[in-house]
């Protein structure tokens, strides 16, 4: 098992790509929610002014 974890003296480069991606396949879906978060209050806020523009009017 150890000699497994060793990975012939390349663990810290499997160990560590594969932290890494595992980190990226977290934070991903984390971030596009935000930044999917971050358009519609955008739009919503265009929306508005643009509603705010022609009662102006």
């Amino acid at each position: 098992m150890a000699e497994f974890f060793h990975m012939g003296g390349y663990a810290l480069y499997v160990w560590g790509s594969f932290g890494v991606t595992a980190l990226l396949m977290i934070l991903e879906p984390i971030l596009l929610h935000k930044r999917h978060q971050a358009a519609v209050r955008r739009v919503a806020r265009i929306a508005r002014m643009q509603r705010a523009e022609v009662r102006k009017s």
